[in-house]
C-alpha cells in the first residue's frame, strides 16, 4: 500500500491565524482593492474596518506600496524566553500541576512561575507569567466553579419541589 504526496498534505492540520496575521491580511486585501482604485469607504466595507483606518492605509500605501502596510518585528525587549523554552514549559504544564509536586491540579501564575524557573531558570514576573500563558502559549484564564463539597443534589431537589411551595403558601 503505498501513500499518495496529496496524502501527507491532507494529514497537516492548518493552525488559526493570530491577530496580527489576521491583521495584516486586511490591510493586504485593501492594498489589493487601492490597486483597483475602489474608493476608500468601500474598501473599508469590504475589509470590515473603520474608513478613518481606511483612509491612514491608503496614505501608507501611497508612500511605500502594499510593503508599507506589512506587518513588523515588535519593538521593544526581547522575550526572556526563547521559543524552544517556552515550548519547554508548555510541555511541563501540560503533565499537570500535580507532577510538579503541587497538591491540587490547579495552576495559579504563582505556580506556572515556580515551573518555569524550574525548567528554564528564568525569574518570570507575576504579569510576566500571565503574558505568556495568554499570549505566547494560548492558555485562556479558568476560574474554577466554587461548590461546597457537601452539596447534594438531590437534597435541593427534594426541598425544591416540596419545602419551597410550602413555605410560598404560607406567607
Amino acid at each position: 500500500m503505498s501513500s499518495k504526496p496529496q496524502d501527507a498534505v491532507a494529514d497537516v492540520s492548518v493552525l488559526p491565524l493570530t491577530r496580527p496575521q489576521l491583521a495584516e491580511a486586511r490591510r493586504m486585501r485593501a492594498a489589493e482593492l487601492f490597486e483597483q482604485r475602489r474608493p476608500s469607504s468601500e474598501v473599508a466595507r469590504a475589509v470590515g474596518m473603520h474608513p478613518e483606518s481606511v483612509r491612514r492605509w491608503k496614505r501608507l500605501w501611497e508612500q511605500g506600496g502594499a510593503e508599507a502596510l506589512r506587518r513588523r518585528p515588535a519593538t521593544g525587549r526581547p522575550p526572556k524566553l526563547d521559543d524552544a523554552q517556552a515550548e519547554a514549559v508548555r510541555t511541563a504544564l501540560e503533565q499537570g500541576a500535580r507532577a510538579h509536586g503541587f497538591e491540587a491540579d490547579l495552576w495559579t501564575l504563582e505556580r506556572v512561575g515556580v515551573v518555569v524557573e524550574r525548567v528554564t531558570g528564568v525569574t518570570l514576573a507575576r504579569a510576566s507569567v500571565g503574558r505568556l500563558l495568554t499570549g505566547r502559549l494560548g492558555w485562556s484564564l479558568q476560574r474554577p466553579r466554587r461548590q461546597a463539597v457537601e452539596r447534594d443534589e438531590s437534597e435541593i431537589a427534594r426541598w425544591v419541589a416540596h419545602e419551597w411551595p410550602r413555605s410560598k403558601r404560607g406567607r
